[in-house]
């Protein structure tokens, strides 16, 4: 019987698949080209920037030469301009606001993912989501109309009038009493910069895996012990991605700080007294500035921005290469 059903069935000629694979082969090496075109013009675009900011800011800095880094001088009427009252403002600016945002980025994360209860935890994870997509000049707003009032009358005037002549307080506190300064301008970062950290940290704490933390508890460790011991040990590579995410919004962020800061081209002489960012600098006097000095001063502060962030991503980079081995 089943050689009868062998021989009465329809010899099937072997199919080739030649066609396929060339098709499959072409497909292949257009996607591979397409991935290429992407990478090689990213990498297009940003020398393009690059070298258009050096050519830009060559004329500043062949000028006035290492002393744009190091004076504090910004006077578009007799065309002198340093850089180091900026620079020192966007890197105090970015160091505060990461210093205070951290914590509380950290403490948010561990509440939704270990203490927060399951029915509020989804609600209290998109409003802090929603912090993010808050326009900066909203942030600027409520920095200038509230926060700074605020602070002016509850903290500034009060540490000024207590503190001691001569002493740290004063020298800290030093400034215009009216709430616009370096410290009130990086509160306004720490909270924009807040959601961005906070959500990335929760999605990676819970990445860790249940039984682990679990195993933890059944050893008799508490919840601050998993935390330090188990969770933030394991997600310590790709936190410090998140860092760098607040890091870098923190250093380029434009109008919040504009509002708040004061404007100042000045050094700082403490954390209460006005002062500007490369940024805020930028924005406020591109549109106006006339002189070829002045807008290639501008430019080269573009550059110099340019060249801390990429530092900044730099060292994350090196953080990460050193965390595996």
């Amino acid at each position: 019987m089943a050689e009868t059903l062998t021989t009465m069935a329809p010899a099937v000629a072997p199919r080739s698949d030649a066609r396929g694979d060339a098709g499959f082969g072409r497909r292949d090496a257009l996607f591979h080209g397409l991935c290429l075109s992407a990478s090689l013009l990213l990498m297009a675009t940003l020398a393009g920037l690059l070298v258009a900011l050096v050519i830009g800011g060559w004329p500043a800095l062949a000028h006035f030469g290492p002393g744009f880094f190091t004076t504090s001088v910004w006077n578009p009427v007799t065309d002198e301009y340093g850089a180091a009252g900026p620079i020192v403002g966007t890197l105090a600016t970015a160091f505060i606001a990461m210093l205070v945002a951290l914590p509380l980025a950290i403490g948010i994360a561990v509440f939704l993912v270990e203490f927060c209860p399951a029915a509020i935890a989804g609600y209290v994870g998109i409003a802090v989501e929603l912090l993010a997509g808050i326009p900066s000049i909203v942030y600027g707003m409520w920095g200038l109309f509230v926060l700074a009032p605020w602070f002016s009358q509850h903290v500034q005037m009060p540490l000024m009038m207590a503190a001691t002549p001569g002493g740290w307080i004063e020298w800290l506190t030093q400034g215009v009493p009216n709430g616009t300064n370096i410290f009130t301008a990086s509160l306004v970062l720490a909270v924009m910069v807040l959601p961005f950290i906070a959500t990335v940290f929760r999605e990676l704490l819970l990445t860790v895996p249940t039984y682990v933390r679990e195993a933890a508890y059944g050893m008799g460790c508490t919840s601050f012990e998993v935390v330090r011991a188990i969770m933030l040990p394991y997600v310590r590579k790709s936190a410090i991605g998140a860092v760098m995410l607040g890091l870098g919004r923190a250093l380029g962020e434009t109008m919040a700080v504009t509002f708040i800061i004061g404007n100042s081209h000045a050094f700082p002489k403490g954390l209460f007294d006005s002062g500007s960012t490369i940024a805020s600098t930028i924005a406020n006097e591109f549109a106006e500035a006339n002189g070829e000095l002045h807008i290639s001063a501008l430019v080269a502060l573009g550059l110099v921005l340019f060249v801390i962030t990429f530092s900044v991503l730099a060292m994350a980079r090196a953080l990460l290469a050193r965390e595996k081995f």
